[in-house]
């Protein structure tokens, strides 16, 4: 089974950085959010793997703090 890859597996780093953030420049808030739908399901249906991007979408939740506690900043 593939597993996901964490580690730098771009060539370019910077490269990647550079080309999200022309990505994004000027669009507003919705336009962000669209673009940010589409990229992520190109990107799934690329990789094909649904275990994989389980795996993703774990770990990019990780670091968010729980509901509760955003309410209480509010």
């Amino acid at each position: 089974m593939p597993q996901l890859i964490t580690d730098n597996n771009l060539a370019v780093p910077d490269d990647y950085y550079a080309m999200l953030t022309e990505l994004y420049r000027e669009l507003e808030p919705a336009q962000c959010m669209d673009v940010n739908a589409r990229l992520l399901l190109l990107l799934g249906n690329h990789i094909g793997d649904l275990d994989v991007l389980a795996e993703a979408a774990r770990i990019a939740r990780e670091h968010l703090p729980a509901a509760s506690t955003l309410a209480k900043d509010i």
